[in-house]
């Protein structure tokens, strides 16, 4: 068990890496829950004082990122959150699967701090909602909005308004440029995939008997030792072999992006 993680309920899963100076706990004491999925990593100086935190498998917070409030906030598959970001969920904060925050972000769920007796009329919480492959480039400042799947704020951005599903923004604040520049992801034939996909397997030069890349559910056998991956949705058979997490973590960031089958 980690000794710098202070919560009543903790789930670690497997291949974990939690470095010494990394601190978790809640934040006055204690959290409630912690849970962390399988082959995660949390660097040197990473602050977690969140009441309940979740991150699941393959994520990784790098160097000096900060995590704090007394709502949930949960970070999905496959996760990169670069060194010295903040991220806040004094409003509730969900990250979704396959996203990235660039270094030096800061992503936020509430504002409070002036005078309330003097008039200060600047005190509100809301959440924070992030899709699915979105992507602050870096040096991003979101405030709680709601980023729909596979949008992008460029470096920079100061982000006060909802992002759309595939757009692309840029500037304080931010607005859409994809009129401009078009959007983060085109559209890929299910073929097309399937051979980049055996692309990549040849290059990644494991042991191919372990590894399987098909495109129906169908063809995907959860009974036996193969690791099964789906181009169509974008699923795989996890095993946790480790030929399965050999492959995971070559394909990882910017190859391919699959979540387990179950999920």
């Amino acid at each position: 068990m980690f000794k710098n993680i202070d919560a009543e309920q903790i789930i670690i899963g497997d291949n974990v890496v939690i470095e010494p100076s990394a601190s978790i706990k809640g934040m006055n004491g204690k959290a409630k829950r912690i849970l962390i999925g399988d082959n995660v990593y949390i660097g040197n100086d990473v602050q977690i004082l969140c009441d309940e935190f979740e991150i699941l498998d393959y994520s990784k917070l790098h160097h000096h990122t900060n995590f704090h409030g007394s709502r949930p906030l949960t970070i999905g598959y496959n996760c990169w959150i670069g060194q010295y970001s903040i991220i806040d969920c004094m409003g509730g904060t969900s990250i979704g699967n396959n996203c990235g925050i660039g270094a030096h972000s800061q992503l936020w769920s509430h504002i409070r701090f002036g005078d309330t007796l003097e008039g200060c009329q600047y005190k509100s919480e809301a959440p924070l909602q992030i899709g699915n492959d979105v992507w602050f480039v870096g040096h991003c400042i979101v405030s709680p909005i709601t980023a729909e799947d596979k949008s992008m704020a460029l470096a920079g951005s100061v982000v006060t308004k909802k992002m759309e599903y595939n757009k692309i923004y840029a500037g304080t604040p931010a607005v859409c440029i994809s009129d401009k520049i078009g959007n983060q992801f085109e559209a890929k034939t299910i073929e097309s995939k399937l051979e980049k996909m055996l692309g990549y397997l040849k290059e990644w030069g494991g042991d191919l008997k372990e590894i399987k890349i098909v495109t129906t559910s169908e063809e995907m056998n959860e009974g036996n030792t193969i690791t099964y991956f789906n181009v169509n949705d974008r699923t795989y058979t996890k095993k946790q072999s480790k030929a399965e997490i050999s492959f995971m973590k070559f394909l990882l960031p910017y190859r391919a992006k699959f979540v387990p089958l179950s999920t």
